[in-house]
Order: structure tokens, then sequence, then C-alpha cells
């Protein structure tokens, strides 16, 4: 549990040498190099289906660090398959810019039941808040507000995302996959992997329904 708590911490405390790259992409163009994003992501990063990702607002360097690790293979998601390819580092920048300046649409939260390991039915929503602004001392998971701010804003300096208004669906995907090591691109401290393996499937899904409707 210690570890975990440790490695959160150390995190957090790499805020101020957390380095991307230097990000310094022209929204404008941006707009128009990002055509072919338009048809999974939409016109603005709001995305039609949790299928895809709602990118607008997640944070300049953190959009760049995903596109340039999809690039580099880092990060492996099918659908992109060669869409960056033919791609410069300049291109990634100002897409990265683009979507970054524009506003993310809130999903919204559901009100529903989850079953704990142990077969008590639960309030997901009240499981998932607790888990997100208090984690889990039992099981040693740190607070996701602790990286994400307590509005769900993230930390655009750090590359930490927004997750506020973000698909549910989408969130408790890339949960489940950090907790499987199948993506593996959150950096030296793993702090993704090794929070995720703690996580329950019911805590996943609370908390993945909880940001979906987070406002500030």
């Amino acid at each position: 549990m210690n570890s975990i708590i440790k490695k959160a911490a150390l995190a957090l405390g790499m805020v101020a040498f957390a380095q991307v790259g230097h990000a310094a992409g022209d929204a404008s163009a941006g707009q128009a190099k990002a055509a072919t994003c338009v048809a999974c992501h939409g016109a603005d990063g709001n995305s039609p289906a949790p299928t895809f990702p709602k990118i607008a607002g997640l944070g300049e360097k953190y959009l760049l660090k995903q596109l340039r690790d999809v690039k580099s293979g880092a990060r492996s998601i099918p659908e992109m398959t060669g869409q960056l390819d033919n791609m410069s580092d300049q291109d990634l920048q100002d897409i990265a810019a683009f979507y970054a300046s524009q506003n993310i649409q809130i999903s919204g939260s559901t009100a529903f039941s989850v079953m704990l390991n142990n077969g008590d039915n639960v309030d997901g929503l009240a499981l998932g808040r607790e888990i997100y602004r208090a984690g889990n001392s039992e099981t040693g998971v740190p607070a996701c507000m602790g990286c994400h701010s307590p509005t769900g804003l993230g930390n655009a300096p750090a590359a930490y995302p927004r997750l506020s208004g973000q698909y549910a669906e989408y969130v408790e995907k890339q949960l489940k996959a950090f907790r499987a090591g199948t993506r593996a691109n959150d950096g030296d401290t793993r702090i993704m992997r090794t929070v995720a393996r703690q996580l329950s499937d019911a805590e996943i899904k609370a908390v993945a329904n909880y940001v979906a409707g987070l406002t500030e």
C-alpha cells in the first residue's frame, strides 16, 4: 500500500520536471490538419460516440504526448494505425494545440448500483466520488484528484489529462487497459498501471461514471 502512495507522491513531486517535449503548436494550423480526425473525434474534439474519446480541452502537452506515442508505437490504438505516419512533429504539435483550445462537452453521470467483491450492492455514484476524492486506504489507492484536480480539469503543465466530461465507457476501458498492462505509456513512475491494478471492476465502473459528470 505504501509503495503505491509513494509513487503517487513521486508523480506529483515531478510536476515541475514533467517534460513531454516543447509544445509550440499553432491551433489555427492544427484545425486544418485535423481534418482526418473529425470522423472519429468530431470537428471540435467532442466525439459523437463513446467508442472514441473526447479530446477537446485535454491539455496540449498530454495530447501531444499521446500523438507522439501513437506514431512511435509506444501506445497502440488499432483505429489510428497509419493515421499519423505522414505527419511531421510540427503537425502533431499543431493538432494538439487545436484540440486543447476547444471546450469539452460534459457527458454526464448516471445513478446506478454496483456490487462489491463482498457481494454488497452500493450506490455507484457515491462510490465513484469516494474513490476519486479519497481513494481507498485499504488497498492503497490514492485519490484521483491528486493528479487530475478536484474539479477533474487535470494538470496541463504536468500533462495530466482532464477527466471531467469524458465518456464513462472510455475511462473504464482505459483503466482496465492500464490494469492489464495493455496500455503502458504512463511513464517511468507507472502510476496509472500501479493504481489501476488495485481497483476492482466495481470501483473502475464507479469512478468512470463519476468523472463523466464532474463539473467545475
